[in-house]
């Protein structure tokens, strides 16, 4: 049985709808815990899609709008990027992507 992230460790701050308020926090404890929250059993798919967002955010400091993540899948050759993402994130992108990889809510947002 896994542990939630309660009994490993406290969560960071999160904001009213649930997004860190502090992305540096972030880790992968943090993120099964978010992604348990919403209902999604992360797997390898889902992880590439946070390792990337997550090294974007690194070099840019800012979240990936979800059109570079859709590229990214699709230079990954997954096909077609856009299906793809939104069927490992079926309530969307902000909604789950971004809350998981712990990127604060986007104000205007491209969804690709």
């Amino acid at each position: 049985m896994e542990a939630t992230l309660e009994a490993i460790d406290a969560m960071p701050e999160l904001d009213a709808e649930g997004y860190l308020v502090e992305p540096g926090e972030w880790n992968d404890d943090i993120a099964r815990e978010l992604a348990r929250r919403i209902g999604i059993d992360l797997n390898d798919e889902h992880w590439e899609v946070l390792r990337f967002m997550r090294d974007y955010y690194e070099d840019h400091q800012v979240a990936a709008d979800a059109r570079h993540v859709i590229k990214h899948l699709e230079r990954r050759g997954v096909g077609d990027g856009r299906n793809h993402l939104f069927g490992l994130f079926p309530y969307g992108y902000v909604a789950q992507a971004c809350k998981i990889a712990g990127m604060k809510r986007p104000r205007a947002w491209s969804t690709g």
